[in-house]
């Protein structure tokens, strides 16, 4: 008799296909504006504004996730708890300031607040139990969202 896996240990190791879609898919937006910015010069503009916007949503969502992992991560301690909960708001305050300010900034604070939240992940998945998947999943994703931002930028 074939012993049936745990699926909450298939769910640590193997990226669920949801979630693989829904991510990937999350790409769909950045790289489609990004690369209207190049190939509709007349609209560029209007193809940033959409791109940067969207980019403030999507970095406003990962920032959420913190605040879900302190909420759910029972191994986390007061203070790394306390931390996680403000570091959470953070991406959502520089998405905010990013829709505030010049295009050219707003790239700049979109691709730092994604590769500091990126930084951060890094940290919390040393103290929490994630699945094996979320780090890589994370890495790609804000590899492509900072690069068609800075593309957009280029154009």
């Amino acid at each position: 008799m074939t012993k049936l896996s745990n699926p909450v240990d298939s769910f640590k190791t193997i990226i669920p296909p949801i979630v693989s879609c829904l991510g990937y898919g999350g790409l769909l937006p950045f790289v489609a504006l990004a690369a209207a910015t190049w190939f509709d010069s007349n609209h560029s503009s209007l193809w940033r504004d959409a791109l940067l916007a969207y980019g403030a949503v999507i970095l406003s969502f990962v920032g959420a996730l913190h605040w879900g992992f302190a909420m759910s991560q029972s191994v986390m301690t007061t203070n790394r708890r306390t931390r996680s909960f403000v570091w959470s708001v953070v991406p959502s305050l520089l998405a905010w300031i990013a829709l505030l300010v010049a295009s050219k900034y707003a790239v700049v604070l979109l691709v730092a607040g994604f590769l500091i939240h990126f930084w951060q992940d890094r940290r919390l998945v040393q103290l929490v139990n994630l699945p094996a998947w979320y780090l890589p999943l994370r890495l790609k994703l804000t590899l492509v969202a900072c690069v068609s931002l800075f593309f957009s930028y280029l154009s």
